[in-house]
């Protein structure tokens, strides 16, 4: 067979599998976080430079040197803000409520739909997923294991039938980091719509209590908000994740979800966020933080309205 004929048939060899494997779930051993990441301090993108093979762009590096495909030097630049692929399937492929299952998310570049094979450690871990359900009553942070080339999968139990929207938190190597929301839909009568007003009463968690207050006091869709909490007691509290804090914010209809860190934070009792809310809706706001070793969750609904 001729050269021609046979790259062909490797070309269509390899999309069949690139394919197939988001619509399986492999069941592999987890890959260890620190051998994985290629780096373990966080590039930032907007000062390190990413080198990239001009032949094959999805050849990057944070480090100068040679494609590992076809050999050519590797040309310096400042990472594009490109959205990498993300597909999410579930096993078994139609979950039940209170039935064990697992998400997979497989992450292909956007330049030629390869399976991502490196990534930054974000907080001590290479992928953050939030799960929340359509009612907003079910809440989950946690992170999928790396188990093959671009392949995570997380273990989870839907507590109910409906929706649920599953965010990806993750940094590809030589890109920038990304944000994706997918939806998953478990059998059974979903619930019923949800209806949030305003609730800024203070919260008790599982060995603190958090009280929250913003500035301005009436969030204005589309200008920042400081979301300013207190914690009580303040003795014993710890970074969780790398963090002084965690926060999801979801708007009623689950369109909008962005994950955020602390603004302001000392290991005092006052930590601050800053947010922007894209539209005038009501949002549930999750927040975490770790005291004594436990992990406090505890949750803020907060009506966001237009500029008058």
């Amino acid at each position: 067979m001729h050269g021609k004929a046979w790259s062909i048939v490797i070309l269509i060899l390899t999309g069949l599998c690139v394919a197939s494997r988001s619509d399986r779930v492999v069941h592999l051993n987890a890959v260890d976080d620190q051998s994985t990441a290629r780096s373990a301090a966080v590039p930032d993108p907007a000062k390190d430079l990413v080198y990239v093979c001009p032949m094959d762009p999805d050849v990057r590096s944070h480090n100068p040197g040679v494609c590992r495909r076809c050999g050519m030097a590797l040309v310096a630049g400042v990472p594009d803000p490109v959205e990498f692929h993300l597909d999410v399937s579930v096993s078994p492929s139609s979950p039940e409520p209170n039935r064990p299952a697992t998400v997979q998310f497989f992450v292909r570049d956007p330049w030629k739909d390869r399976p991502v094979s490196g990534f930054n450690l974000v907080h001590e871990k290479l992928f953050h997923t939030f799960v929340v359900s359509q009612d907003l009553q079910f809440f989950e942070h946690g992170h999928p294991a790396f188990v093959a080339e671009g392949v995570f999968q997380y273990p989870i139990t839907f507590p109910k039938a409906g929706m649920f929207r599953v965010l990806g938190d993750f940094y590809p190597v030589g890109a920038t980091p990304q944000l994706t929301t997918e939806t998953v839909f478990v059998r059974g009568v979903p619930p019923a719509p949800v209806q949030l007003g305003r609730d800024y009463s203070p919260k008790t968690g599982a060995n603190m209590q958090v009280s929250l207050s913003t500035i301005p006091e009436q969030p204005i869709a589309g200008n920042r908000t400081q979301m300013r909490f207190t914690l009580h007691p303040d003795h014993g509290l710890q970074k969780y994740l790398g963090a002084w804090g965690h926060m999801l914010a979801a708007s009623d209809d689950l369109i909008d979800m962005m994950h955020e860190h602390p603004f302001i934070a000392d290991g005092g009792p006052k930590v601050e966020f800053e947010l922007v809310f894209p539209r005038a809706r009501t949002y549930r706001v999750w927040v975490q933080f770790q005291k004594d070793s436990v992990v406090n969750t505890v949750h803020f609904d907060v009506p966001v309205q237009t500029l008058q």
